[in-house]
């Protein structure tokens, strides 16, 4: 309990960049996580281009030298032919990627952030958001009242803040459910690289995760097929770890990702189907852009309507450019989802609402 410069909710990539790197500018800053760690979340390839990143959260060396599974590049089969996808870079040295467990990456992030001076409260449940004069000072929860300057909700999917203040959003295609699971065991296709692969009711995606783990993800265009999921055909010899489990990945966007006293990043702020196959990414740099936007706001606090604004439209553009890139990659799926059609209508309806606020 205590007065802070920033509170953040949420302790996955998105928190805890924004805590490290607001931390590493003077600001006194308390994470506040629900789950104890460590904790199995899907998410564990990395793509090459967040080595930057990872510098500026000091944690560049510990997984560039650790032991974990590189890959230049990930299979596609999305109709009759398969093909190797490269990162790119010169033949004799390739980009390459990372698979590293989520609960092993999250572990590295919080260890900085707590190395850095954030002050972790884990587990903590935070209950109601904290006003006064229509600006939000902090979060009580069940140890305690936090305040703060600014509030950051890096909450997920739950979209804790959102609910919480009634913020207006905005759905772009029916209930999506992503199921996943993990199995041991050796020698998969998909041992060299990950890959994904195209059929009748959707996609699955397949990636040796660290040695003898395997993860698949599954995602059905339609919502009534998604209970019959289960691993791939590949898998058949291998050994399930733990059950199948689920996540709401239906296409959604929050109008205001930034106000009188937060900001709000990461899953958060929208979601869209790991198809994009870069949400770690987009949870890093967001929760970096919205603790670069309170350092400025620190400084230049007459600015504060102005940086909000470039904030919420970085975050607006971000989103239309990643939908608008899945909704191409499904008009080329061999069966493509029937609710594009839908998805195009409300995109170019929230776009036109946007310009006018």
């Amino acid at each position: 309990m205590g007065d802070y410069d920033v509170v953040v909710i949420g302790a996955g990539p998105a928190g805890c960049a924004a805590a490290i790197f607001c931390a590493r500018h003077g600001l006194r800053v308390a994470l506040l996580e629900q789950c104890a760690f460590p904790r199995e979340r899907p998410g564990e390839t990395l793509p090459p281009g967040i080595e930057p990143l990872l510098q500026q959260l000091d944690v560049a060396d510990v997984v560039v030298q650790g032991d974990f599974i590189r890959h230049t590049g990930h299979w596609v089969q999305w109709g009759a032919e398969r093909r190797f996808s490269a990162f790119g870079g010169e033949p004799a040295t390739p980009w390459c990627g990372f698979q590293i467990p989520r609960a092993t990456f999250d572990s590295l992030l919080l260890e900085k952030a707590v190395e850095r001076g954030v002050h972790v409260v884990q587990p903590c449940r935070v209950n109601e958001v904290i006003r006064h004069n229509d600006r939000v000072i902090g979060a009580r929860t069940t140890a305690g009242e936090f305040f703060s300057r600014q509030l950051i909700d890096a909450s997920g999917s739950h979209s804790w803040l959102m609910r919480q203040l009634a913020l207006d959003h905005s759905l772009f295609s029916p209930l999506l459910i992503a199921k996943y699971g993990y199995a041991t065991g050796e020698r998969a296709a998909c041992d060299e690289a990950p890959g994904i692969v195209a059929d009748a009711q959707g996609w699955y995606w397949t990636a040796r995760v660290a040695p003898k783990l395997y993860n698949w993800t599954r995602l059905y265009f339609d919502k009534a097929q998604a209970r019959q999921a289960g691993p791939p055909a590949m898998f058949d010899h291998l050994t399930a770890v733990g059950g199948i489990r689920g996540a709401d990945v239906t296409w959604r966007s929050c109008h205001r990702t930034a106000g009188n006293g937060y900001f709000i990043v990461g899953d958060a702020a929208f979601v869209l189907d790991p198809g994009t196959s870069h949400g770690v990414l987009k949870a890093i740099m967001s929760g970096m852009m919205a603790a670069h936007a309170i350092i400025r706001e620190n400084a230049f606090p007459r600015h504060r309507s102005a940086i909000n604004t470039q904030y919420r439209q970085w975050m607006q553009r971000w989103f239309v450019r990643d939908m608008n890139a899945m909704g191409e990659l499904y008009r080329s799926h061999p069966s493509p989802p029937h609710w594009l059609s839908m998805t195009d209508r409300r995109n170019q309806a929230t776009t036109e609402a946007a310009g006018h606020r």
